[in-house]
């Protein structure tokens, strides 16, 4: 399993833009073959940032969904409602407290 965290940054005006369009998609991205989990978590610090944080089986599952028609139509839409580029990371859990 991998967990990828985006980070985005949108320009203010933009946030309760993104947020409806989140709560459209949401159900198609967490449906997506080998995604096990999606959240999506707000900076408590700057109301402009986001993270998405979610769980996949394994590098292609996350792959497969980079080039499937449902992140075709989301990314672009929420690219251009960006304050500042997108950061992502792919990380491998180490250690899991319960």
């Amino acid at each position: 399993m991998i967990v990828r965290i985006v980070k985005m940054t949108f320009r203010p005006e933009e946030i309760g833009r993104f947020q409806e369009h989140f709560e459209s998609w949401k159900p198609r991205i967490r449906s997506f073959p080998g995604c096990r989990h999606l959240e999506l978590l707000h900076d408590v610090d700057d109301p402009r940032v986001f993270f998405t944080y979610s769980h996949w089986d394994g590098p292609a599952d996350l792959e497969n969904y980079r080039l499937s028609r449902v992140f075709a139509e989301v990314w672009p839409t929420v690219k251009a409602l960006f304050a500042a580029p997108a950061e992502a990371w792919s990380v491998e859990r180490e250690h899991h407290l319960p």
